[in-house]
């Protein structure tokens, strides 16, 4: 498996619903490693990780805040890589990772980088001490808070003293700027955009995975963009169907099952008729969600392709009052739908939420679980030789079974001929 990791500049972590929206959008992004800048939290509990993302099997390591400004979380699942060493310095958190996979050795360092020219040279001191003590494949990620070119500045086209000593770091360290997939900036206030986010990997890391790509993801609840070094991910089996309890939320939805409920006319058994209405609503149930009230996902990808789409037009030029107002019904109506993907979800993993007071006290849930990464089988021996292809891999399991379900004798006993006592009513 290939690591995927998510960098993200996420302006705060210390309210409970942007943690919520945050691990929304970490679960559809399905990312191996996450790191996000500028937290803002002295201490970093497992009950905050837990609230961010929904991997069970996490692992992290952080930078505290100074004050409420600032502060490192990066998180890693631990199936995936394993942690050798850490380092934790003032702009920076490293940490060297052995993939489970393949035991390939490599380090990573998050990067939250400070916004005077005075203070960038410490990082670049401390990021040539770090890169320095691990003779390994590097991947360096984060919120940089310079940019490199003039060209990653809009309508700016002077060359700073600040952007030639971040060149000059990146070049004494034999580092790669990959290209920026999905748009050139990944920070603006609707005025002015910026690149400051970007991923760094040596040259011996390109090699390992050489069909990495660095793309930029659509934004939601901070002026920074996430950016995903994609390198793979889980595969997801079939789904079946079950009731989703985000349904309650469509208006009339009570009332029409109630309707199709009296409709259905079965005779038989009590037992029989039950059967016969439950599988009779299956099939409305499943023919309305696709009908109308449509598939979660695929109206938030639209919504944020939509969102993303007027973010680039303004990066161009202003928006017209139009577009303005377009834009805010989209991110309303995003809001609406990752709330009500946030409810599937909370029901796939059995999440159970119990809150007391406000949202900022105590509140106890158990582990979500995402079923979709712990149930793949990534890895299957037949006939003891490993195979990892999927299709082998299904047919594989079907044949077992069907051959373990399977019928083979031909003869039973029977009852034939046998008199039994019987009850009289």
């Amino acid at each position: 498996m290939k690591p995927k990791i998510v960098s993200w500049n996420v302006r705060g972590l210390n309210v409970f619903n942007k943690r919520s929206r945050i691990k929304n959008l970490l679960r559809d992004w399905r990312a191996d490693i996450v790191c996000l800048q500028e937290t803002k939290l002295r201490l970093v509990t497992r009950k905050i990780v837990r609230s961010v993302w929904h991997c069970s099997y996490v692992d992290w390591v952080y930078l505290a805040s100074n004050g409420a400004s600032g502060g490192i979380l990066v998180m890693w699942d631990k199936r995936v890589v394993e942690k050798m060493e850490e380092f934790i310095g003032d702009y920076t958190v490293a940490v060297s990772f052995r993939m489970v996979e393949d035991n390939f050795l490599w380090a990573f360092a998050d990067i939250y980088g400070p916004n005077n020219d005075n203070a960038r040279q410490f990082l670049w001191e401390e990021l040539a001490g770090v890169h320095s003590w691990w003779d390994l494949p590097w991947c360096i990620g984060g919120d940089f808070n310079i940019t490199m070119f003039p060209s990653e500045r809009s309508g700016d086209s002077r060359i700073r003293q600040a952007m030639t000593d971040f060149s000059d770091c990146i070049f004494n360290l034999n580092l790669v700027d990959l290209p920026l997939i999905g748009g050139p900036f990944t920070w603006s206030n609707s005025q002015t955009w910026l690149r400051l986010d970007r991923f760094l990997i040596s040259p011996e890391w390109e090699c390992h995975y050489p069909k990495v790509c660095q793309r930029r993801l659509p934004r939601l609840c901070s002026d920074h963009f996430p950016i995903l070094l994609d390198g793979g991910g889980i595969r997801s089996g079939r789904s079946y169907f079950k009731f989703e309890n985000m349904w309650l939320k469509s208006e009339g939805f009570v009332d029409k099952v109630r309707q199709w409920w009296s409709s259905y006319q079965f005779i038989g058994t009590p037992s029989y008729i039950l059967a016969g209405k439950l599988k009779a609503l299956k099939e409305d149930l499943k023919i309305w969600n696709i009908q109308t009230f449509g598939d979660v996902g695929e109206q938030k990808k639209n919504r944020m392709e939509e969102l993303q789409v007027i973010e680039m037009i303004n990066e161009n030029r202003p928006l017209t009052t139009e577009e303005i107002v377009r834009k805010a019904e989209m991110t309303l109506e995003l809001e609406k739908v990752v709330s009500l993907e946030e409810i599937s979800w909370q029901q796939k993993s059995r999440a159970l939420w119990l809150k007391e007071g406000d949202r900022s006290t105590k509140f106890f849930h158990r582990v979500a679980n995402s079923h979709r990464r712990s149930n793949t089988i990534e890895l299957l021996k037949i006939n003891g030789s490993e195979c990892r292809e999927a299709p082998m891999i299904r047919d594989h399991v079907r044949n077992f079974f069907e051959q373990l379900f399977t019928e083979r004798e031909g003869w039973r006993p029977n009852l034939d001929g046998l008199v039994f006592d019987s009850i009289d009513t």
